[in-house]
């Protein structure tokens, strides 16, 4: 099969990356300059898996303006906030026949894709993999080759011809992939588990190993699931595990599969950009607020990153001063600030 990475970020150089080692042909289309002038300078893109084994992997990278592939398949992976921008970017060469797949983290990007798939092109899931961006053009894969799941479903719920080749791909680039039929209830199980492990990490800057060996983080972690569900059930989505089994999935994924992890809302925040929260924690609070339920660990929550994003930009500020100063204001400052 032919498949195009819209969003080459750590995600995307991991499916990428994987799906081309299993023997398809794949470009890949991103937009940020200093990744794509990366890659095409070195040849490529470095590869490590759990920080060795640093090799290069040959790609072919497109800015959005430039591309003039026909591929089978789209696969998507950006920041919530960046898709609409490079939607309008790429139209130019999207056609009728082509699905597009996704794994992006939150809620939102259904809504945007349709704009420009049709109902039954568009297969979307979740993604169980730790993968980190180093810098433009190095990318590290979390885990041992084979490590991690997915679940993905047809939004149509009817999975078609190409839905089975493209889960036989998936299987082949050893992502796991399970696929269902329940198209809400498998994005809402991502967007759960990331309300819990995604932000509170974030905002106690640890590992997703080191949350889950808090003494009370089973008590947190069940507070907010059961916020989650009971937002979902109002809204008539029907999990694909239960409250226990969301929590155990938690508990193995922190503590077995990707201890070490710092989750991407945590990556997010240490670079300075801002984080994918209001469609995580404040999806689940707005989809309460339609049923007259107020999430409110989830929106204090939404409300508490928000108040740490504010908190780094200010530090950002400041470290861009300083380094626009001559060095003796600095240090008169810093004398100062004794």
């Amino acid at each position: 099969m032919k498949f195009t990475v819209v969003g080459s970020g750590a995600m995307g150089l991991r499916y990428g990356v994987l799906l081309q080692d299993a023997g398809n042909e794949v470009d890949f289309v991103d937009g940020w300059k200093p990744n794509v002038e990366k890659m095409r300078e070195q040849g490529g893109v470095y590869v490590s898996r759990d920080h060795e084994d640093k090799h290069l992997v040959p790609v072919n990278v497109y800015y959005p303006e430039e591309y003039d592939g026909n591929p089978d398949c789209y696969v998507f992976f950006l920041k919530q906030m960046q898709l609409s921008d490079m939607l309008k970017r790429c139209e130019h060469f999207f056609k009728p026949n082509q699905y597009a797949f996704t794994c992006m983290n939150g809620m939102g990007h259904v809504e945007k894709l349709l704009k420009y798939f049709k109902p039954d092109k568009l297969v979307a899931g979740t993604a169980l993999v730790a993968t980190v961006l180093n810098g433009p053009g190095d990318v590290d894969f979390i885990g041992k080759r084979g490590a991690g799941s997915m679940n993905l479903a047809n939004y149509t719920e009817k999975p078609d011809e190409f839905t089975h080749q493209l889960v036989e791909q998936l299987e082949k680039a050893q992502f796991h992939p399970n696929l269902t039929t329940n198209f809400r209830g498998t994005l809402m199980a991502k967007v759960v588990f990331n309300s819990v492990v995604n932000t509170l990490c974030t905002m106690f800057e640890m590992t997703m190993g080191e949350y889950a060996a808090y003494d009370g983080a089973n008590e947190m972690s069940q507070q907010l699931i059961d916020e989650a569900y009971d937002v979902c059930e109002r809204d008539g989505v029907q999990m694909l595990n239960t409250r226990k089994e969301e929590l155990d999935s938690i508990n193995y994924v922190s503590k077995v599969a990707n201890p070490l992890h710092y989750p991407s809302m945590y990556q997010d925040m240490h670079n300075y950009r801002p984080t994918e929260v209001d469609y995580i924690n404040g999806y689940l609070v707005k989809l309460g607020q339609k049923h007259n339920y107020f999430a409110k660990t989830h929106a204090f929550l939404t409300h508490e990153v928000h108040l740490a994003e504010l908190g780094k930009q200010r530090e950002l500020k400041q470290m861009r001063e300083e380094e626009a100063a001559p060095e003796t204001v600095v240090e008169q400052q810093r004398v100062v600030g004794r």
